[in-house]
């Protein structure tokens, strides 16, 4: 036994000593690597000294713990002088390397006097690197207070209810609700869940992003696949449900984000009150507000076909993803376009139909200036032009309806692009709800081909001064950007300034000298550095700081070339389709942004065809991530900047909360958003219930009581925060990520309701091959309000 355990030591000495050595190795070949493209010195000294002192370990040479040790301290003290005390920053520095210290303090500790003080000494600098980064992670869950007195002014048009997307046509997110306030809000429990079943019908995604509408005792809310139900507000209990029955050929997934409701004046009966949902594969449906029953009078027994002017399309081409604008007895729709597939894609237009007969209304189509009928016979609608997927937001009195747009297709190449999409891309523009008319517009991005779509529902707010009220429009941006504008005449109430942009554009291309920045500071996160890249491992990270320095980088606005590109923020970056929320009472815009962070390049033609990138026929089968430009000379690869792990090359966090004052224009708070438990390297969860920031889908909503609900991140949990100081002040968990912006209403039995729509997993990754594959799907309803009264 003796001799046997003799031998097991010494193996067990040499195996772990043999990890030791490749560790070192691929350190030190890495970081003479990093050197070469003029990185850091660190990780080729650090390998150096890991190599001798698994070298040392092979051959029974003790001393190699305190080589081992003397690394750790020389880390410490290089991991505190390049992060600091973030902790994350010192996570990806340091864990890896006290984990891979540990079996020397087993043996090191157990044995002779000089082992034993090598143990101590490693053993020392481990404790202290945990100690480290265990007090610095307590500072990251709590908000930052930047700045900000309280400014009262007149809370605006709201109830009880929730009668449109943002609750309001001006999209601010806000309730008048008191009932639940800072101080009993850690009361809120589950009052009812309702699953709301949908058939998979052979797609691989169904998202459950809708935010509900209250309307009286009912609430009402759509599935992925535009399903309308029809709930008891009290209960959850379904009253009835509606099948769209979508014709699925090309439909990539499924996604409904809202409803429509309009009240016919002066009408009685069937359909007086009327819900729309625009759909998935191209149609507005309206049917009756009590019942679910089509309303005949609207279009062709209740369906409009949105694909009548729009040529020839490949399905899946062009769909709807956001609800229908009502303003002034119109139905404002735009639609997705999917992206980078070729030039000449399906139009963009922007189309107004009666409420009522279905009939259309108006069209504006960017290609033909003044023209705001149906293309004759044998015409289209103008190909290729800018489109709007995202949520709009309407202004009865001034009669305009606010369009945020996209750039024109396919995103990352843009000489062929007319004078018209260039005018209007990725722009606000305003558009006279009577006629279809542009009364003015404001452009976020010049030239966009970073695929930057405004892609938030403006919030029509009014803001205080010194001269008086001001009927503003606020409009965040993908690119981390938050506008305010005058809506009357889109003139900047915070000011805008056109800062140098970097240059050197891909051949037969052109760039915009000049790109527009808002005084309210950006929500894009920190610049990068070689400094900010991280990852899993050290390893992790020098491959990360190695793509880093070969990437090209210049900041915002860096253009792409055959060459890596960093893109700060990518595509998922900045202010997405969750949009912001205002507290009238305090004048403070709430909203969550996205830092993460894209590495693109555009390929050459002749690597494109390579790679076998075509335009996407009939169905698409569009590769994540790569896309064929057809009609442009390049492709293009547009990816998350990941490492070989899966794990972000840039540190947390990957989103904030935040709270700007908009009577200064300053931020008052920020704060990461979302913990680490449900994400990690490989596909694997870290169960870790550490504050990271996750990315975040949805938006926030804020209450009169001075509350912000907010779902969105990846960890499958909703919170309230108190808006005055950004303490979180609640959480509870979700059974999936409620990737939905909230909503809160007032049912007839007297309480307050918090309602969020949270993913079935069924819908997801798990919907093809998998057990749950067979199953139905759509999403749940999830209502949280206070104990009954006497409970």
């Amino acid at each position: 036994m003796g001799t046997k355990g003799a031998l097991l030591g010494r193996l067990s000495r040499m195996l772990y000593a043999a990890i030791v050595i490749v560790v070192g190795i691929e350190l030190l070949l890495g970081g003479i690597k990093l050197i070469a493209v003029g990185g850091s010195w660190y990780y080729a000294i650090a390998g150096a000294a890991t190599f001798v002192a698994g070298l040392c370990l092979w051959f029974g040479d003790w001393r190699g713990a305190g080589v081992y040790a003397a690394m750790l301290l020389g880390t410490f003290v290089w991991a505190l002088w390049e992060a600091g005390t973030d902790p994350w920053a010192l996570s990806a520095r340091l864990t890896a390397p006290i984990v891979l210290g540990l079996p020397l303090l087993v043996t090191a500790l157990c044995s002779t006097r000089r082992r034993r003080y090598a143990g101590v000494a490693a053993l020392s600098v481990m404790a202290a690197l945990v100690g480290v980064v265990w007090w610095s992670q307590r500072s990251m869950s709590e908000a930052a207070p930047i700045s900000g007195p309280i400014v009262e002014s007149a809370v605006g048009e709201h109830t009880a209810d929730w009668l449109h997307y943002g609750n309001t046509q001006s999209g601010n997110r806000h309730s008048p609700l008191t009932q639940i306030t800072p101080d009993n809000v850690a009361k809120l429990q589950v009052a009812w869940s309702t699953y709301l079943f949908q058939p998979l019908n052979g797609l691989k995604t169904v998202k459950f992003e809708a935010t509900p509408l209250k309307i009286g005792d009912s609430l009402y809310t759509c599935t992925g696949l535009n399903d309308i139900f029809a709930l008891d507000a009290s209960t959850g209990a379904i009253r009835w449900h509606f099948d769209a029955e979508l014709n699925y050929k090309g439909i990539p997934n499924g996604t409904c984000r809202g409803l429509a409701y309009y009240r016919v004046p002066s009408a009685t009966g069937v359909c007086s009150a009327r819900l729309y949902t625009a759909t998935v594969d191209a149609h507005i449906l309206a049917v009756d507000a009590a019942t679910g029953v089509p309303c005949h009078d609207f279009g062709d027994n209740g369906r409009v076909d949105l694909q009548k002017g729009m040529g020839p399309s490949v399905p899946g081409y062009y769909y709807v993803t956001s609800a229908p604008t009502v303003v002034r007895g119109r139905l404002v729709v735009g639609g997705f376009v999917a992206d980078g597939q070729e030039t000449g894609e399906p139009s963009g237009v922007i189309r107004a139909f009666d409420a009522v007969t279905g009939k259309l209304s108006w069209a504006w189509d960017m290609g033909n200036s003044g023209v705001h009928t149906e293309p004759a016979e044998g015409q289209t609608y103008t190909r290729g032009t800018p489109n709007s997927w995202a949520p709009m937001a309407a202004d009865e009195t001034l009669g305009l309806v606010f369009v945020p747009t996209g750039n024109a297709g396919p995103d990352y190449f843009g000489a062929h692009r007319s004078k018209e999409m260039e005018t209007y891309s990725t722009s606000l523009v305003a558009i006279d709800a009577e006629t279809g008319e542009p009364r003015w517009h404001f452009q976020a991005v010049h030239h966009d081909v970073w695929d930057y779509d405004v892609s938030a529902q403006p919030n029509l707010i009014d803001i205080p001064s010194p001269k008086g009220v001001v009927p503003a429009v606020v409009q965040p941006t993908k690119n981390g950007e938050v506008f305010v504008l005058d809506r009357r005449t889109g003139a900047p109430v915070f000011p805008v300034t056109e800062r140098p942009a970097p240059q050197g554009p891909v051949e037969g291309d052109w760039l915009s000298p000049t790109q527009p920045h808002s005084a309210i500071p950006d929500l894009i996160g920190a610049r990068l550095t070689e400094r900010a890249m991280w990852g899993a491992t050290p390893i992790d990270q020098l491959w990360c700081r190695i793509k880093f320095r070969e990437a090209r980088y210049e900041g915002p606005f860096t253009p792409l070339t055959l060459r890596p590109t960093i893109v700060q923020p990518g595509f998922s970056g900045g202010i997405e389709w969750g949009s912001s929320t205002f507290d009238p009472a305090t004048n403070y815009l709430v909203l969550n942004a996205n830092f993460v962070v894209n590495r693109n390049r555009l390929m050459s033609r002749e690597e494109t065809d390579r790679r076998g990138l075509f335009p996407s026929k009939d169905p698409p089968q569009i590769e994540w991530g790569h896309v064929p430009q057809a009609g442009t000379p390049y492709g293009a690869e547009t990816v998350p900047f990941l490492s070989p792990t899966g794990a972000p090359c840039t540190q947390p966090p990957y989103s904030a909360l935040t709270a700007i004052d908009l009577t200064t224009g300053r931020r008052v708070w920020s704060r990461p958003l979302g913990l680490a438990r449900s994400i990690g390297v490989y596909g694997f969860a870290s169960h870790l219930p550490l504050t990271i920031g996750t990315p975040t889908f949805g938006g926030a909503i804020t209450t009169a009581s001075g509350l912000i609900f907010i779902a969105a991140t990846l960890d499958h949990a909703i919170r309230a925060f108190d808006i005055r100081t950004g303490r979180m002040l609640w959480q509870a968990d979700l059974p999936a990520d409620g990737l939905a912006t909230p909503m809160t209403y007032e049912a007839p039995n007297g309480r307050q309701y918090l309602v969020v729509g949270v993913g079935d997993a069924a819908a997801g990754l798990k919907a093809e091959g998998s057990a749950l594959g067979g199953r139905s799907a759509g999403g749940t309803l999830v209502a949280f309000a206070l104990p009954p009264v006497g409970n």
